[in-house]
């Protein structure tokens, strides 16, 4: 048996919840990926897993070595990076995760420019609007957009995300331009629904503060549609500068309510604690706090 190795499987076993999921990844059977772990429980004198539950569930000891695996195996892979010079290489596998929009938008653009710095990184770029498990699907760099709540991640912020109130001319020269918060009752909003309270809108001017119920006939878990939605007349949104920036240029929608300030809402790269030792990891995070 490579301890090693059957370490690293136990880690994924443990990270995505089941052995058939992980036979899937690394292409292997599930009784080769069963073996594997009866054999590190033979190695080791206990067992990992408890198995008289329904659920995959560690045991005390299970959790304890699970611990300490990912801090040995985040070691060793350093160190294999790092023997070149006496100093980690930035190289090998990376895997990001960010939402469709902005990564499209915002962070597709930018990965020529990284690998360029980088030649030795592969990068793996992965758009969904759903937050996807860190740990359970092995990701390096997760983009987030809005509070992040799992505490048990690191979080380091790349600056924000500012929004403004859209419309097309068209619609405005149909409807009327709404020129306080207060004057959005009265319009067909368009929510984007994976924010929290995402029929609120608050906006600020100077020290004062100010929310709106809206109201609308559509919402939509994807702002690249609610854009669409937009731009053909249906009716207002509040969304991110970045998402309309070129629609500004080509006069197709106009910004509104100018006076007042929405939320702004914080972009962070997220990472479990054993990837801040990576190379790669730190290198692709500071190279996103300088572009963005």
């Amino acid at each position: 048996m490579d301890l090693f190795e059957a370490m690293q499987v136990f880690v994924r076993v443990v990270e995505r919840g089941s052995f058939s999921a992980v036979a899937r990844e690394l292409n292997l059977g599930q009784p080769a990926v069963s073996k594997q772990i009866r054999a590190l429980e033979q190695h080791l004198g206990g067992a990992l897993f408890a198995r008289s539950t329904r659920h995959l569930a560690l045991t005390d000891q299970g959790q304890h070595f699970y611990t300490e695996s990912k801090d040995i195996l985040a070691s060793l892979d350093a160190a294999r990076l790092g023997f070149a010079n006496g100093q980690e290489q930035i190289a090998g596998p990376l895997r990001v995760t960010a939402p469709v929009s902005f990564g499209r938008l915002c962070i597709a653009p930018l990965v020529g420019q990284f690998l360029a710095r980088h030649p030795q990184v592969r990068l793996d770029l992965r758009l969904s609007d759903q937050n996807e498990d860190v740990l359970k699907e092995n990701i390096d760099v997760a983009i987030r957009i809005g509070a992040v709540k799992n505490e048990g991640l690191v979080a380091v912020s790349l600056g924000g995300s500012p929004r403004q109130v859209y419309a097309t001319p068209a619609y405005l020269q149909q409807y009327g331009s709404p020129l306080r918060p207060a004057d959005l009752a009265h319009h067909n909003c368009l929510a984007f629904t994976l924010l929290e309270h995402y029929d609120v809108w608050r906006f600020e001017r100077g020290a004062e503060q100010y929310q709106v119920t809206i109201k609308g006939n559509v919402t939509s878990n994807s702002s690249e549609a609610i854009r669409e939605m937009v731009l053909s007349g249906l009716g207002v949104s509040l969304s991110p500068q970045w998402l309309y920036a070129a629609d500004i240029r080509q006069g197709t929608v106009v910004p509104l309510l100018a006076d007042y300030q929405p939320l702004t809402l914080p972009i962070n790269a997220v990472f479990s604690h054993d990837r801040r030792r990576s190379a790669r990891t730190r290198a692709f995070v500071d190279f996103l706090r300088e572009c963005l």
